[in-house]
């Protein structure tokens, strides 16, 4: 994908919204629009049709959940979502990524890493920081409310794949899983891409979560009986 990326940015503070416009149009990404809240963010998005949305999480009447579940289930391209909070380890950012948002930030995120973060769900993959993801993982895949469990079956994958699969989930990137499987980063990204489309998963952060919830990654750090 070529050209800039363009932007929408949904927070319901002014403050916020124009630092993160004034370091992303710095660093040559558009933003196309703003929005206070989650329900001026689903109208915006479906009107200014954004590569990526940065989206605060709470917010008064609607919040970033729900406004990333009506716009994911729109007809159409959908823009990637990245999920904004001041907490790592927050309910809503779990069911956000079950409901399709790629990643997350936190809120005092450098402007290097917020440029980079844009460009990178808006390349198709998944913003994942590694050791907050497991966290967060950890804490809600074995609650007992599984509303916004993904409810995968494994089964359909090959050796292979459930071996990528769990590597991916310890939040390894493509070079790193090229190296510990001492495979190619072009067959790497083939073997994610099958196991995508296998599980019906949008992108990276699904397939961690799914990874959790159907037991191949367990909180004890154990997948499929492997060491960590």
């Amino acid at each position: 994908m070529t050209g800039a990326p363009r932007v929408v940015i949904v927070d319901d503070q002014a403050l916020v919204r124009t630092g993160f416009r004034m370091i992303l149009t710095a660093d040559g990404i558009e933003v196309v629009g703003e929005a206070p809240d989650g329900d001026a963010a689903v109208d915006t998005v479906r009107r200014t049709l954004p590569d990526v949305v940065l989206m605060d999480v709470r917010m008064p009447g609607t919040d970033g959940l729900e406004a990333t579940r009506r716009i994911l289930r729109d007809g159409g391209p959908a823009p990637r979502i990245i999920i904004l909070t001041t907490y790592d380890l927050d309910r809503y950012v779990y069911a956000a990524l079950t409901a399709g948002a790629s990643g997350f930030l936190l809120k005092d995120v450098t402007p290097e890493h917020l440029a980079a973060a844009v460009r990178l769900v808006r390349s198709g993959d998944a913003l994942l920081a590694p050791a907050i993801t497991r966290r967060l993982v950890e804490r809600f895949a074995s609650a007992d409310d599984r509303t916004v469990s993904l409810h995968r079956d494994l089964s359909a994958l090959t050796p292979r794949e459930l071996e990528v699969l769990e590597a991916l989930a310890r939040g390894l990137s493509n070079a790193e899983l090229a190296d510990r499987l001492h495979l190619g980063e072009a067959t790497v990204k083939t073997h994610v891409a099958r196991i995508l489309a296998k599980l019906g998963l949008r992108d990276r952060a699904q397939a961690v979560i799914a990874a959790y919830e159907t037991g191949l990654i367990t909180p004890a750090g154990r997948g499929n009986g492997a060491p960590a």
